[in-house]
């Protein structure tokens, strides 16, 4: 494709094999972005969303990729840079939810002391390392280069300290922390971090299945809600904003791109917080 916001741009989305990620590797790709997606291994899902990022008229990259894994975040990095060209956004998303201590988290709270050590692990491994071993890959040529955005997406305020979260919840607190110093690190550079978040609990795989699904304050934000500010973050528009957490439920579509990112700007951590 060779019109659209993104045209030029290369894009990696990990976890775009379903739910959000799907969603946000969909709306790049419809706006001229190049995108590797990415899955913790192969799977019909992940060559179905590459297949309509294809179907966009977007360049498309599928590749399994295990991001606790730092040799393979490299590799990964190294190939979509070898195929798509350079890279101008990373969008952290690739998680594990609690579903893997627990299939009943959001009906009955999962207890910490309970929780299978070997689970506990992978959370974090996933969530919190992931995120970093992918941008320890991929900031150095952004920083080379004088350009390039991570996006990190996380959770709300209540869920990182909600009964029965640990270790989802805690895991995301970690990620907004380090996004914050690691914006701080890239101060001057030309990169810039940032958060991404849905705003509530999204009809998402991390739930358990069931006929009424839903999260624990009630009804689900569809996952589509992170096409809205999606294009803005990997985009020209988002040039020099750095630190910043943004919520994709706050997300006027209506006003214009710097009207909207204000609306859904968290505030400050040490204010009184939205979500």
């Amino acid at each position: 494709m060779s019109g659209g916001a993104l045209s030029g741009r290369v894009v990696i989305v990990t976890g775009g094999s379903r739910g959000l990620g799907r969603e946000m590797a969909l709306e790049l790709a419809g706006q001229g972005a190049a995108v590797c997606v990415t899955g913790a291994g192969a799977s019909p899902a992940l060559e179905a969303t590459a297949a309509e990022c294809a179907a966009l008229g977007a360049r498309v990259l599928a590749l399994p990729c295990d991001v606790a894994d730092y040799a393979a975040c490299e590799a990964l990095v190294a190939r979509v840079e070898a195929e798509l060209g350079p890279l101008d956004a990373l969008v952290n998303n690739a998680g594990i939810g609690m579903r893997a201590i627990s299939e009943t988290f959001n009906t009955k709270p999962a207890k910490f002391w309970e929780a299978d050590p070997e689970a506990w692990g992978r959370i974090v491994q996933a969530n919190l390392t992931g995120a970093f071993n992918m941008a320890r890959a991929a900031v150095p040529g952004m920083v080379a280069r004088g350009a390039g955005k991570v996006i990190n997406v996380s959770t709300s305020d209540q869920t990182m300290v909600r009964r029965g979260y640990s270790p989802y919840g805690p895991s995301k607190a970690g990620l907004e922390a380090a996004s914050r110093v690691w914006a701080q690190d890239l101060e001057g550079t030309g990169a810039t971090v940032n958060v991404y978040l849905p705003g509530g609990a999204a009809d998402t795989d991390l739930l358990p299945p069931s006929a009424n699904k839903k999260g624990a304050d009630g009804n689900l934000l569809p996952a589509a809600v992170m096409r809205r500010a999606i294009v803005w973050l990997c985009g020209p528009g988002s040039d020099g904003v750095t630190g910043r957490r943004f919520i994709a439920r706050l997300w006027d579509e209506s006003l214009p791109d710097a009207e909207a990112a204000e609306a859904a700007a968290s505030p400050h951590v040490d204010k009184p917080a939205i979500m």
